[in-house]
């Protein structure tokens, strides 16, 4: 049996492709939230909207400080863990969910499987980074999505033959959920934009909207983009963003601002803009993915890729540079997707399925030495 453990929206739309796998395939599997970001009803929407069924386990763990949280995903994955004993634990990305979750598993001798392995920002003040390092070295198997990411692991001393490139499940989820998108939601005629007629925009990372200088660098930025291009610049705001906005004292005027927005229909706005401004590093995949221009409102990134490629710049906060990346964005540019062809998912399956084989075929063969034994000694083989 696989189980499947994410908390976050992200790792939902990323772990769908793999899901819809494991039942196309009628496999035992399990799906466990732990309500990370938010209560499993506030997400129960959005795996409707994804067409996945239900998860079979929620804890609905709610924020938290790193540790409070963590330690809650833990006491909560392991009662869960314990009870059902798969045979390998996925789990997806950098969040505290993967953290809990791999140490969990390793704990009880269960097998795990990471997702996305082997991404670096190289910058241990993010607690991404030490999440996503802690959960690779105890891993067992390790899907890495590049073979920049592939050379990451190797260079870090883990085993070759436990890491495996499979492309990036985030692009069998653009494919897959473009298409849902398009029967489900037209969010371009609901705001009467037009395609490539808006520039799109999302910031919400802690070390640029809790650090005032640097929101104050990026709405600057913004504003100037505004100004020289005459578009809307479309803003999602998400909470923790709004709140330091109100916190500082900034002006947002001459910025659309809109709700938070559902994946399909995010990812129908994310598909038109003219170029995206973002410090996400999925959208940073996923515009790539895309053919849409990318500007990182961050000084590094662990999606390296897409810089290699030409999707994507790093621009940071200061205001000039950001409009100048902007200008230099809108020039007529084409680049090949360095995430695979939308295979990811079936390749992590495939490996996941040949493991528990090999797995129960040993553990048959052990039963069966071992009642050979008890025979022997009890003088009772048959000849």
């Amino acid at each position: 049996m696989i189980g499947i453990i994410l908390g976050t929206r992200p790792e939902i739309i990323k772990m769908s492709p793999v899901i819809a796998e494991c039942e196309k395939l009628n496999l035992k599997y399990f799906i466990l939230h732990t309500g990370q970001h938010y209560s499993y009803e506030m997400d129960r929407i959005f795996f409707d909207m994804l067409n996945l069924p239900q998860p079979d386990y929620n804890l609905d763990t709610g924020s938290g400080t790193h540790a409070s949280q963590t330690g809650k995903i833990m006491l909560g994955i392991e009662n869960v863990l314990s009870m059902v004993q798969p045979d390998i634990v996925l789990v997806q990305g950098d969040t505290n969910t993967v953290l809990s979750a791999s140490l969990v598993a390793a704990k009880l001798n269960i097998k795990v499987g990471h997702v996305e392995a082997g991404l670096r920002s190289f910058d241990r003040n993010m607690p991404e980074e030490i999440n996503r390092i802690v959960s690779d070295h105890i891993s067992d198997y390790l899907f890495a999505p590049t073979e920049t990411s592939y050379q990451q692991l190797v260079k870090e001393g883990i085993d070759p033959e436990k890491i495996f490139v499979t492309g990036n499940t985030v692009v069998d989820a653009v494919y897959q959920n473009i298409k849902i998108a398009k029967n489900k939601v037209d969010i371009l005629k609901k705001l009467g934009l037009f395609p490539k007629k808006y520039i799109l925009v999302t910031f919400h990372r802690a070390e640029n909207v809790d650090i005032k200088e640097r929101m104050e660098g990026i709405i600057t930025g913004l504003k100037l983009i505004k100004d020289y291009f005459s578009l809307p610049i479309i803003f999602p705001i998400h909470p923790r963003t709004e709140k330091m906005v109100k916190q500082f004292g900034f002006s947002l005027e001459g910025i659309n601002i809109i709700p938070p927005q559902g994946f399909l229909e995010f990812l129908q706005l994310e598909a038109n803009a003219k170029f995206v401004l973002t410090d996400s590093g999925g959208l940073q995949e996923e515009t790539c993915i895309l053919g849409v221009p990318c500007i990182t409102l961050r000084d590094n990134t662990e999606r390296p890729e897409t810089l290699e490629v030409g999707s994507n710049v790093l621009a940071g906060v200061n205001p000039l540079v950001i409009l100048s990346h902007a200008k230099n964005a809108v020039r007529e540019k084409h680049w090949s997707n360095p995430y695979g062809n939308g295979t990811a998912a079936k390749l992590i399956v495939d490996i996941c399925k040949n493991a528990i084989k090999e797995k129960n075929w040993s553990n048959q063969y052990k039963d069966e030495a071992t009642e050979k034994i008890a025979l022997d000694i009890c003088g009772e083989v048959s000849k």
